[in-house]
């Protein structure tokens, strides 16, 4: 078992590993599909947001509403998401996934993830037990700094 000083370098450790699979999955099925990483984050954060305008996602990719528009227009043409009058404001335009953008965005996950079949496989009952307890424990913890709750956290004397 790591001792408290093992852990943290282990967890980073972990993470890079773990970004860097994920990453490298991900930016080759991007690749194969002729998009770029910033049309597939548009398009996760369409998906997570919903309908919602240029600007918004211009504000969240950190991009100008001028370059939003560019992909947003590349994106339309590909037929990944549609772009339709806001029903309250007709000079406003929405933005939605098409339902070919959202399967799109199904495979980009399974891509993304597939390295993980090959990891458990490479495991045993036991290690995948074992693996799974401290996993259920990162996930608990994390959820609780997203949160902001307390549960499980010692409180010193």
């Amino acid at each position: 078992m790591a001792s408290s000083d093992e852990f943290l370098p282990l967890l980073r450790e972990w993470m890079e590993v773990f970004m860097h699979r994920s990453m490298r999955s991900s930016m080759r099925f991007t690749k194969e599909h002729g998009l770029t990483m910033a049309q597939v984050a548009a398009m996760f954060f369409i998906r997570h947001r919903g309908a919602c305008g240029v600007s918004d996602v211009g504000d969240e990719l950190g991009v100008t509403s001028a370059a939003a528009s560019q992909m947003i227009d590349r994106l339309v043409q590909q037929g990944l998401i549609s772009r339709s009058e806001d029903p309250e404001d007709r000079r406003v335009k929405q933005i939605v996934l098409t339902d070919r953008g959202l399967e799109l965005l199904r495979e980009s996950i399974h891509a993304r993830q597939s390295w993980l079949d090959e990891l458990a496989a490479r495991m045993t009952p036991a290690e995948q037990e074992q693996a799974a307890a401290a996993l259920r424990v990162l996930i608990e913890k994390t959820r609780q700094l997203e949160t902001g709750g307390s549960e499980g956290l010692e409180v010193p004397e």
